[in-house]
């Protein structure tokens, strides 16, 4: 017969951090998020970091570059999905690598033979009121001029009126070469009184146009996750069936961290995945792996090479992997044991490997009982799903604004390349559903506010760094009235007395 466990498996929802002694020194504004995301050896820092421990899932409706490059902003990092042709996935990590904060694309471009018309209509579609003037009107044509706002009038023009008669002509512009720095493109901003400045290569095509207005967005986002070369960090979604033709493509285009997104972790697949993919390129090549739930499972993943190990089956909010086939575990008691086995690995083999809990978060305290409970990191899908930078559609849904969200085990996805166990059949159930999220707004605004609250209650266990509030963290089982008691309870709100009979007002 089967093996039985002693205890239940146990989700967040079951848990309280109990508050211990908080100094003077204790406060939000001094504690650090940072935390590893790759393994290390004892005594020495971590080849890759996050500022803030989160990042986003390997998901068609949750990071594509938009949300990459957001999120890196941020200090998070993103792995863009991979339930798409290869060529596609490395061009938008490429996209990403290639995106210099503050040096932006532009998006809004004229031909010198457009007319005040066109000019209008694009600044209406794009809402932008610089426009460059390239020789084709592509974006990295040979720039001829530049418009704003200050260089028409439609009161007293005519909507024929050919741009090349009211542009500011190359002649007269200030531009910056290819090599200059931010700081360098800013200090020329300032020198000259521009509000915006065309960076060009050596034969005067347009490259990026850097703006007045960015400058302080810039300096809003002191937590960037940059590389050495101050581009963004990108990490990339790979699977266990067409890696070999995969990964180069992805290392070309310049992904610093590469996934392997699969289901269920504890298999030969993932074992001759890594074997490859380090044997091929070598060690300095990093790949996570998983999803595992128990002790068995990381120490396979350890032993075959990941560099960090995803915890978590059946615990996303659009997945129906338990329902289908009556597999998982709760995810408390999935980081906890994990968390656990990882510990004794490390004073085993002096290498420490970072765990990302997948799946299971329901509200913000859920991230910081998750870090309590052990994990250096949390993959997010649902979360980032809401936000404007996540690649769905935002829709109306009786009178509410919703976006769109489906998991990779959905018939709408269509990647029967991370729940496929080998042979030729193809997926044949579904193990994730189609749904809707509510619309949150931007992810910058969303973040904050969370991190805000785990800075928090970092601070209420004393401690200022994530690893000394693992230390520190008392947890403690609740009951189900517990939980019902942790929130609001015999009041009645006010937004909701206009639902009550006017008898009972």
């Amino acid at each position: 017969m089967a093996f039985f466990y002693d205890d239940a498996a146990h989700t967040f929802n079951e848990y309280l951090l109990v508050p211990g002694y908080s100094s003077s020194d204790c406060i939000p504004a001094a504690v650090d998020l940072s935390v590893p995301l790759v393994k290390f050896s004892k005594g020495e820092a971590a080849p890759l970091t996050l500022k803030i421990p989160m990042v986003s899932a390997i998901m068609q409706s949750v990071s594509n570059d938009t949300m990459a490059i957001a999120l890196a902003r941020e200090g998070g990092l993103s792995f863009i999905y991979s339930a798409q042709s290869i060529e596609d996935q490395a061009a938008m990590v490429f996209r990403v690598k290639d995106f210099k904060a503050g040096f932006v694309l532009s998006d809004s471009n004229v031909a010198p033979d457009a007319t005040l018309e066109d000019v209008v209509k694009l600044k209406e579609a794009s809402g932008h009121s610089t426009m460059p003037v390239t020789h084709d009107g592509s974006p990295h044509g040979k720039i001829v001029g530049i418009i704003t706002s200050r260089d028409y009038r439609l009161s007293r023009m005519a909507l024929d009126t050919v741009v090349s008669e009211f542009m500011t002509p190359r002649e007269k512009l200030v531009t910056a070469s290819a090599t200059t720095s931010l700081r360098e493109a800013n200090d020329i901003i300032w020198d000259h009184k521009l509000n915006a400045l065309p960076i060009v290569d050596e034969h005067d095509h347009l490259l990026y146009m850097v703006f007045r207005k960015d400058y302080d967005s810039h300096k809003e986002n002191p937590l960037e996750n940059l590389d050495s070369q101050k581009r963004y960090l990108v990490g990339a979604g790979i699977n266990t069936h067409d890696y070999v033709d995969r990964v180069g493509p992805l290392l070309e285009a310049g992904a610093d961290v590469l996934c392997i997104d699969s289901s269920e972790g504890f298999s030969e697949w993932q074992s001759r995945t890594l074997a490859f993919i380090k044997g091929e390129y070598g060690p300095d090549v990093l790949v996570g792996a998983g999803n595992v739930v128990d002790r068995e499972g990381f120490r396979f993943l350890a032993e075959a090479g990941a560099d960090f190990i995803k915890v978590g089956i059946g615990g996303g909010s659009i997945c129906i992997t338990r329902e289908q086939k009556g597999i998982g575990r709760g995810q408390a008691t999935s980081v906890i044991e994990v968390a656990a086995e990882r510990n004794r690995y490390f004073k085993e083999t002096g290498i420490y490997i970072p765990i990302c809990s997948d799946g299971g978060i329901v509200y913000d305290h859920h991230m910081t009982l998750a870090l309590a409970m052990g994990a250096d990191f949390m993959m997010l899908g649902r979360y980032f799903a809401r936000f404007d930078e996540s690649p769905t559609a935002k829709v109306n849904v009786n009178g509410n604004y919703m976006k769109e969200y489906w998991g990779e085990g959905s018939a709408r996805a269509r990647n029967w390349q991370r729940y496929h166990s080998g042979g030729t059949a193809k997926l044949s159930f579904e193990e994730g559903v189609d749904s809707y999220v509510p619309y949150a707004g931007a992810l910058k605004d969303n973040v904050g506010l969370t991190l805000a609250k785990i800075r928090s209650t970092i601070c209420n266990c004393g401690a200022l760094t994530i690893p000394e509030f693992q230390q520190k963290a008392k947890l403690t089982l609740i009951s189900s009235t517990s939980i019902l008691e942790g929130g609001a309870h015999d009041v009645v709100l006010k937004d909701q007395v206009a639902a009550f009979p006017t008898s009972f007002r």
